[in-house]
């Protein structure tokens, strides 16, 4: 199985259909790879959290800066899991776990279904020690 795909709860066949993204999503992580954050994103994006205390917000050609190709050096140990998917017409919305060493990121997606197929059109971060 592809280190980026991990374990998933049941989804019906429409929230398969969101997982998509999300797949292409964890499989830029896993690779530090920013052509699959493209195929997972709306090319409008934005990235955004507190860090700090302070709101940050990145358009996607930014966030994509921060992908160079090169893997982390315990890829392996990470995790990602899907947690929930909720979808409602053309509108859907995930909530995604992942776990990076020392960092637990939960991050919330607002997904689209295009002409494509589902995209995420925003996401939401936050992260914590483990």
């Amino acid at each position: 199985m592809d280190n980026a795909q991990t374990s998933e709860p049941r989804f019906n066949a429409e929230q398969l259909a969101v997982l998509e993204p999300i797949q292409n999503y964890f499989r830029g992580h896993a690779q530090d790879n920013a052509d699959f954050m493209r195929k997972a994103f709306l090319p409008t994006a934005h990235i955004e959290s507190m860090r700090e205390g302070v709101f940050t917000s990145w358009p996607l050609d930014v966030y994509c800066e921060r992908f160079k190709g090169t893997p982390a050096a315990d890829e392996a140990q990470r995790r990602r899991t899907t947690d929930w998917i909720e979808v409602h017409g053309n509108a859907a919305c995930a909530r995604i776990t992942l776990v990076h060493g020392a960092m637990t990121f939960v991050d919330y997606f607002v997904l689209l279904k295009t002409e494509q197929g589902w995209k995420i059109a925003n996401k939401a971060f936050q992260g914590q020690a483990t």
